[in-house]
């Protein structure tokens, strides 16, 4: 028998009817051509400003959309939502607005700038419940409330009227490009609402322009449920990228993405890292890691951008600043700058000064050394973490090492263990 199940499409009247909702709420954000990245890929390439936002991401228009939407009975048993960070700051804003009580549950170590973010936009509307490692532990515990007290749950991705919100910038984007044609648009996916409502405002007005969705290498839940063909639940995901870190996307925005997105990539995580400093260093632009996946996949489209109009959306700026050092150190791990070597030293006076002046090039840095349990009576290990001012350094460095006896391994191709050392 035929499958009569409808799939749900965002239609260009319900876009424009959350837009006008909208109107005084959420920012129309600055689509800006960015004359660095523009330069680097010989091309015109257009920051949309989600982070500039009041909530510093675009979680505002999704979150106010549907809570904007609920009815009498709802409002009054109040409302539910779990987070991690962005969508519980839109939500938080949106009850405020709307004079609507809220229980925000976010996962323990979510960090405390986010959580002061929260309270601070909800004001007495929102009460905040940390539980939890994980999005999923605080999202079972949101989910039993709901059920408990007969709240309303509000999903951050897997909603129609969610969708519709974050669908907008999709509609803010094609109306300021209206003197020239975008050829194409990046856009990062975490759970996909915004991938799902942009592309679907893209598909009806802007057909020709490909949209490309971008996930983080260790959290690829829409790239492996469309190759799978069905929306894929992962095992286990790594939870840098905080604002893409999603064991599965939403049905509603899985249907959606398979449908309208042109290709899902995925980029390294030290990559992002560099962009974020980048951006920072040249253009005095703060953006959290998921804001900065946009911009990290257009060194994999270098050829097919070259003359083209591009967009790259910024979704967010919630970084705390306490990331900075871990952000700076991924970063110079991918450019292969940033090392770590557990070192055997010699058991005898000046071991250590020759290690330095003759191991060591001029312009070596030791930033890390740390010596652990004694591996037999005649070498002491350490570990040992060296920055290089080229990525050329490496190899002559190693066999010095190995020459005079003083390599023990190299770590930073044995994640386990570095993990544990480091």
């Amino acid at each position: 028998m035929e499958n009569m199940t409808t799939i749900y499409k965002p239609t260009l009247k319900a876009v424009e009817l959350a837009a006008e909702k909208l109107k005084g709420i959420a920012s129309i954000t600055p689509l800006t051509k960015n004359a660095h990245y523009s330069k680097k890929y010989d091309a015109n390439v257009y920051f949309k400003r989600e982070d500039l936002q009041e909530v510093r991401s675009y979680k505002i228009r999704g979150a106010y959309n549907k809570i904007s939407s609920l009815n009498t009975s709802q409002i009054e048993n109040e409302i539910v939502c779990a987070s991690a960070g962005n969508h519980a700051q839109g939500v938080a804003i949106s009850c405020k607005l709307l004079k609507i009580k809220g229980t925000i549950f976010m996962p323990a170590p979510t960090p405390n700038q986010k959580v002061e973010q929260v309270k601070m936009f909800g004001e007495a509307y929102v009460d905040v419940i940390l539980i939890g490692d994980t999005f999923d532990d605080a999202y079972h515990a949101a989910m039993e409330e709901c059920e408990r007290l007969n709240k309303t749950f509000i999903h951050p991705f897997n909603d129609e009227k969610v969708i519709e919100g974050q669908a907008t910038v999709g509609l803010e984007i094609i109306d300021q490009a209206k003197s020239h044609p975008i050829h194409y648009v990046f856009v990062p996916i975490g759970g996909g609402g915004l991938s799902a409502g942009l592309s679907s405002v893209f598909k009806i007005l802007s057909p020709q322009t490909k949209i490309i969705g971008v996930e983080p290498n260790g959290a690829p839940s829409m790239l492996t449920s469309i190759k799978n063909n069905r929306n894929t639940e992962l095992k286990t995901i790594t939870s840098f990228v905080d604002g893409a870190a999603v064991k599965r996307v939403g049905d509603l925005n899985f249907a959606i993405c398979k449908e309208n997105l042109s290709n899902v990539i995925t980029v390294d995580e030290g990559h992002i890292c560099q962009i974020i400093l980048d951006l920072y260093n040249k253009d005095a632009i703060v953006v959290e890691p998921a804001g900065a996946l946009s911009i990290s996949a257009l060194e994999q489209y270098a050829e097919e951008i070259k003359g083209k109009n591009v967009v790259c959306v910024i979704s967010g700026s919630n970084n705390d600043i306490t990331r900075m050092a871990e952000i700076k150190e991924r970063a110079l791990i991918y450019a292969n700058l940033k090392h770590y070597f557990i070192i055997k030293f010699p058991q005898r006076a000046g071991a250590l000064r020759d290690f330095v002046v003759d191991i060591l090039g001029p312009t070596d840095d030791i930033t890390h050394f740390e010596y652990t349990k004694k591996a037999n009576r005649e070498n002491e290990v350490a570990v040992v973490g060296l920055e290089l001012k080229s990525p050329s350094d490496l190899q002559p460095l190693i066999t010095k090492m190995k020459l005079h006896d003083f390599y023990g391994d190299y770590l930073n191709d044995k994640p386990d263990l570095f993990q544990f050392l480091v």
